[in-house]
């Protein structure tokens, strides 16, 4: 795919798919965990931290399927937060069923948002807070939603994983173009990312305060 930044390769619904089928494997493996506690450096807890990446692929694909939503703001609807400084969201995960009614909506979620992207138009445009964006764009979003929030509930809950490098640097390509190329030379897409979005250092990348990606088209 050619753009203005020069060739490189689309994320695609298999590549939301992808992301949120990885999540899954490594999530079930924390079902009779305590959700409650933090989700990493997230002021909130796992439950929530989950709860929003799978609300977030729902927004998404609703995003991309209304044709009547203006492009100055998101599809209408009921936005609240459970308590003050949690999430907000618009699906929202049945407590009684344990931490596999998340997963749940994660799966459903990422269904949605992948048939989305690849049933759209490209040309197709809808409203993001960080710039209006085409189906690429959306799937980029969830991709990078599900896996930058898996690695803080990674952390939480005391798992290890690591999604493939050439998914990150695909997403990186995308959303921060102006560090993809910090990513190729440093062989490490995966960290880049981390790094992109505001969780991780080195002695050679301080922290970075994460403010946005680039949600626009590219070209």
């Amino acid at each position: 795919m050619n753009d203005d930044l020069g060739t490189r390769l689309p994320v695609t619904a298999d590549d939301v798919e992808a992301a949120v089928a990885l999540s899954l494997r490594t999530l079930d493996g924390a079902l009779g965990a305590d959700w409650s506690v933090a989700a990493g450096e997230l002021d909130w807890d796992c439950w929530e931290a989950l709860e929003h990446t799978a609300d977030g692929l729902w927004a998404y694909a609703a995003q991309i399927a209304s044709r009547r939503t203006p492009l100055d703001r998101y599809v209408a609807l009921r936005w609240h937060r459970e308590r003050p400084g949690g999430p907000a969201n618009a699906v929202f995960g049945q407590r009684e069923e344990g931490p596999a009614a998340l997963l749940e909506l994660l799966e459903a979620g990422g269904a949605l948002l992948a048939a989305m992207v690849r049933t759209a138009d490209p040309q197709v445009r809808a409203f993001h807070s960080y710039g209006v964006a085409d189906p690429e764009g959306f799937a980029a979003m969830g991709v990078v939603e599900t896996l930058v929030h898996t690695e803080d509930l990674v952390r939480g809950l005391g798992l290890n994983w690591a999604p493939p490098g050439a998914l990150c640097e695909r997403v990186l390509a995308r959303l921060f173009p102006e560090v993809a190329g910090a990513a190729v030379a440093a062989g490490d897409p995966w960290t880049t990312l981390l790094w992109a979005t505001g969780r991780a250092e080195s002695a050679e990348r301080p922290r970075r305060v994460f403010e946005r990606w680039h949600s626009a088209p590219l070209a």
